[in-house]
């Protein structure tokens, strides 16, 4: 099994690797420079000092010193490609070296899927600096990081897909080599936002040339002249001077068609260079072998054995820069002139467009699938410790039994338990259990872990305790590993076991200054939201921090103990983080469905400690006044 010092050695081993062979590469550079600088000195001055010869001699010279330079410049070229991609292996590399240590400034943030209105995403710090996605984000496409970022604003629900994904995500964590290079291919190229929407809108958008029947015969005919007018000069029946007027007119009819054929290429021309990009992901992708159902079925998208997208998306390539040659004057105006070579070139993409648009789509669907589960491949190889959770049945009739061996390595019971899982009676059961749980974003050496265990629905744990002794953490360890649990990826807790619903928080309500919005209605706003879902027949997991935070004590208890019987009556289970320590006489009410759990503050030797453990019972201490007279501020006795 790998370690962290194991993972660690992996990646700077990888680095190191590389940055020894980049240091070849330049050198190489360097003299491949130095070389083709002397043949060009050579030629020219070969030429200057036999320029009285004859004309044989000056070819010669031109060939022995022009050849082996242009053959030097391709070879030089891949060189620098090489280079490029060298240095990005070592940046790639030396970025998981320091994400091992936390810091992941050099990973996107995605700061424009922060949504305060979200269900959950902005109380867990899902998306912004320093958040979730940031430390698990290694995409290197926009349809890659568009498809993590949803996968993390909308998690799954059911059994089947989290056990798919888990499988896909285990039989990837591994290949350490594929997924560096699939990164590296992916970042040598800087998409933009827009490249997935203009791609495909350019896929939809109809033929300007082919559609009309003449512009398809107009090549040919062309050609056709072309061929005949030559034929019957050479056996004399026509000037050949009456060909050159037939060829100028044609060039000069050519050119009715350059603005159109320039529009385009214009419009569509660099954003196609990205297909060049996704050529590569894609061929990397059919090479890969696929145990996991989920890879078959990503695999099978992107055309199986028999039509690969590679080759396709090559040919579109190959078209384009071929159409590229254009902007060579000298050829442009013989091939035009020929056959009208422009339209017929154009007109070669756009039967490629009638043929694998439809097809392109679904293309970036599956590189942006693939982006995204690489991203959390990555991160379950970077947490060996990490385990995947059991994911048990939510649907009320299921009969499923029996141990599920998943690719993942995990044992997932399909079994419902008879405490939890029940076939029947409606609601369906729910389960979250896991044992030495903690946040996956707090140092491995300073985390602290603790349990939970609701085995019924509906069911709430309510926590009491002092400032700063950890509440807020806790609700979000157990947020972000239910959340992680849901979307296939592993969760920092020694077992966990879940029957997934929808998760719903309420954190940290903010007041809105342009809706002109108090702190408390935002509050009610998403109380309300909550209970809507549930009356409409929702499955929900909440966690609330502090209920009704805007409102006087006495109000605020009223209304909290209404809430939770309504939480109670519509079968809902979840997390309540309090200070009001009366909520915990709930129990009496509810022995069976609400547990109380306290974060104490300890007072020793008159110094103030955390444990950050969960411990059974309503909180005893409370800190706020020994702070208050530590720091010199007068309390009443």
């Amino acid at each position: 099994m790998n370690t962290i010092d194991k993972i660690s050695a992996a990646y700077r081993n990888t680095a190191e690797e590389a940055r020894q062979e980049l240091n070849k590469v330049q050198q190489k550079i360097y003299r491949i420079g130095t070389l083709r600088l002397l043949l060009f000195v050579a030629g020219a001055a070969g030429i200057i000092y036999f320029r009285s010869e004859s004309w044989g001699i000056l070819a010669g010279i031109a060939l022995v010193t022009l050849l082996p330079f242009l053959s030097l410049m391709k070879y030089h070229n891949r060189l620098f490609h090489r280079k490029d991609y060298l240095e990005k292996k070592m940046e790639i590399n030396e970025q998981e070296l320091a994400a091992l240590d936390y810091d992941t400034s050099s990973f996107d943030d995605g700061e424009a899927y922060v949504d305060p209105a979200h269900l959950y995403t902005y109380d867990l710090d899902v998306f912004g600096p320093h958040s979730l996605f940031q430390y698990i984000n290694r995409t290197c496409t926009q349809p890659g990081k568009h498809r993590l970022a949803l996968w993390l604003g909308k998690h799954l629900e059911r059994k089947e897909e989290i056990i798919r994904r888990q499988e896909a995500v285990g039989e990837l964590a591994p290949e350490l080599k594929f997924r560096q290079r699939f990164r590296i291919l992916g970042l040598l190229y800087k998409g933009k936002a827009a490249d997935e929407t203009e791609l495909c809108h350019w896929a939809e958008s109809p033929c300007i040339f082919r559609s009309r029947k003449l512009l398809r015969l107009l090549p040919v005919l062309v050609a056709g002249t072309n061929l005949i007018c030559l034929a019957l000069a050479m056996t004399g029946m026509l000037p050949a001077s009456i060909c050159g007027i037939i060829w100028t007119c044609f060039v000069i009819a050519g050119f009715g068609f350059t603005g159109k054929v320039t529009k385009m290429q214009a419009l569509y021309g660099k954003k196609l260079q990205i297909l060049s990009t996704y050529a590569a992901l894609l061929h990397l992708m059919e090479k890969q072998p696929a145990q996991a159902a989920l890879l078959k079925e990503i695999k099978q998208q992107i055309g199986g054995e028999k039509r690969k997208a590679s080759h396709s998306i090559s040919r579109l390539n190959k078209l384009m820069d071929e159409l590229d040659q254009r902007n060579n004057v000298f050829m442009y105006v013989i091939l035009n002139g020929l056959f009208f070579w422009e339209l017929r070139q154009i007109m070669r993409i756009e039967a490629w467009k009638e043929q694998y648009a439809a097809e392109l789509p679904g293309w970036l669907d599956a590189i942006g699938q693939m982006d995204a589960l690489n991203s959390l491949a990555t991160f379950a190889y970077n947490h060996p410790d990490y385990i995947y959770p059991s994911i048990l049945q939510t649907e009320a009739n299921a009969g499923v039994e029996g141990d599920v061996e998943t690719q993942a390595g995990t044992k997932v019971n399909a079994k419902a338990d008879s405490a939890t899982c029940q076939s029947n009676p409606l609601p369906s059961p729910f389960r979250l259990r896991a044992e030495a749980l903690g946040h996956p974003l707090m140092n491995r050496d300073r985390c602290v872990h603790n349990d939970i265990n609701m085995a019924k629905r509906p069911f709430f744990i309510i926590i009491t305790g002092a400032n700063m002794a950890g509440k807020s953490t806790y609700l979000r360890t157990v947020g972000i590993n239910y959340l992680l649990g849901c979307i296939g990826a592993p969760v920092c807790a020694r077992q966990m076991e879940i029957c997934p619903a929808r998760l719903v928080t309420s954190l940290r309500t903010s007041d809105s200054l342009n809706d002109n919005e108090s702190y408390f209605f935002a509050e009610l706003k998403r109380l309300k939201l909550i209970i809507d879902k549930l009356q409409a027949g929702e499955e929900l997991f909440i966690i609330l921090d502090e209920i009704l935070k805007g409102t006087n004590s006495m109000d605020k208890q009223k209304g909290s103990f209404a809430l939770i019987k309504q939480f109670m009556t519509l079968q809902a289970n979840g997390i309540i983080a309090t200070h009001d320590l009366l909520l915990g006489t709930l129990i009496d009410l509810f022995p069976d469905d609400i547990r109380n759990y306290r974060f104490e503050a300890d007072i020793t030797d008159n110094e103030l400690t955390f444990s950050y453990r969960l411990r059974p019972g309503v909180a005893q201490n409370m800190n706020a006044c020994f702070l208050m007279k530590k720091m010199g501020i007068a309390v009443a006795d």
